[in-house]
């Protein structure tokens, strides 16, 4: 079976743009989100919190993978990760590195992203070869090793620094200084602390439930510069240079980790508008003057750092995996083990999906749920 003989109802990636009225936001005409086939449906799993989260505690990737009906588990796979923000599976022993990069490549396929996209290339890989992705140290271009001890050398200090004291300093969403950023990613721990190293997500579909109407309206007219000096800065005290590209998408090139994105954004797999364009991966508000930007920055962080009723934990063991959607989640790693005793090692995969849009007929999860 091809991917093609199931995609009858995929969502196609936005090909055409106009501007939103009096602002910078794109948007395009409205599309029918994802319909599950209800494949998953038999597989034990539970809903991690009201808002964000299912833990699926049974099931295994590798045996979706070489599943005949794979193409169908993975395209329900792909919207349960789009509605829930995150998905969980234990003990993933079976899971290689060529499935993973498969399965997150295919998430993005099936679910109708561009067919320019493909898997991301980490515009610091020359830095990060260290650490492979296996016990025999082997490298591969499209898989980012997490590593505290490559974390240590990048940070140019102990793992954490300035991190440890101000925690809310590593939420953030995977590669939003791209043109192209990330629409799927799949994390695989190899190695685990004996205590701590949790990662935290959180939901960008319900921090923009809890806004006003009129804040709402008011953030669906601006757009954000996104960066990443961190990675610039990393790159020139270590003296390697950073991926030239392209990296995942034939947008995605040079050198200064720059892009422009709405605040605002709907996730084409389900439909619903979700806050994108926050905390420290923002450099701006394009239409705002920097102290309106900096105080607007600053509310709708707080949206994610305060409000843990819109937050999950995972406690990790070795060989478990998340799935989540970068395009209406956030996440950060927990900074609270000895980094000089103990290391966190896993191996992560990211898809690139389409260019980031606001269809301005779209609804918020709560709305489509019927939950306001």
């Amino acid at each position: 079976m091809a991917p093609t003989a199931i995609n009858h109802d995929v969502a196609t990636a936005p090909s055409t743009s106009s501007k939103g009225a009096a602002n910078g936001s794109q948007y395009v005409a409205s599309k029918e989100p994802l319909t599950s086939s209800g494949s998953l449906d038999h597989f034990a799993h539970f809903e991690s919190t009201p808002p964000i989260g299912r833990e699926y505690p049974e099931l295994q990737l590798s045996d979706l993978m070489s599943s005949p009906d794979r193409y169908r588990y993975i395209r329900d796979l792909a919207i349960v990760v789009s509605q829930r923000g995150v998905v969980f599976l234990r003990g993933q022993s079976g899971l290689t590195v060529e499935m993973q990069k498969e399965f997150v490549d295919l998430l993005g396929k099936l679910s109708g992203r561009p067919e320019t996209s493909g898997l991301h290339v980490h515009p610091l890989i020359e830095g990060k070869r260290d650490v492979g992705v296996n016990e025999k140290n082997d490298h591969d271009e499209k898989i980012s090793v997490i590593s505290s001890q490559l974390s240590k050398k990048l940070a140019g200090g102990g793992y954490g620094g300035e991190r440890y004291m101000n925690a809310k300093r590593g939420w953030h969403s995977d590669m939003t200084f791209e043109h192209i950023p990330s629409d799927y990613a799949i994390l695989k721990m190899r190695v685990t602390p004996s205590s701590g190293g949790d990662t935290l997500w959180a939901s960008g579909y319900e921090a923009f439930d809890r806004l006003s109407r009129p804040y709402q309206q008011f953030l669906e007219s601006l757009t954000a510069t996104h960066d990443n000096p961190g990675f610039v800065a990393s790159s020139q005290r270590l003296g390697f240079a950073i991926h030239p590209g392209p990296r995942g998408a034939p947008e995605n090139v040079g050198t200064d980790l720059i892009a422009s994105h709405p605040i605002i954004r709907t996730n084409p797999v389900t439909g619903w508008k979700s806050l994108y364009s926050v905390l420290d991966q923002v450099q701006q508000i394009n239409e705002l003057s920097r102290q309106e930007s900096d105080a607007t920055m600053s509310y709708l962080g707080r949206l994610i750092h305060e409000n843990h009723d819109l937050q999950v934990r995972m406690k990790w063991g070795k060989d478990d995996v998340a799935i989540w959607d970068n395009r209406s989640t956030y996440h950060t790693a927990t900074v609270d083990f000895d980094g000089s005793k103990e290391v966190r090692t896993g191996n992560r995969a990211v898809s690139m999906g389409e260019r980031p849009y606001l269809d301005p007929n779209s609804k918020s999860r709560r709305e489509a749920l019927g939950l306001m």
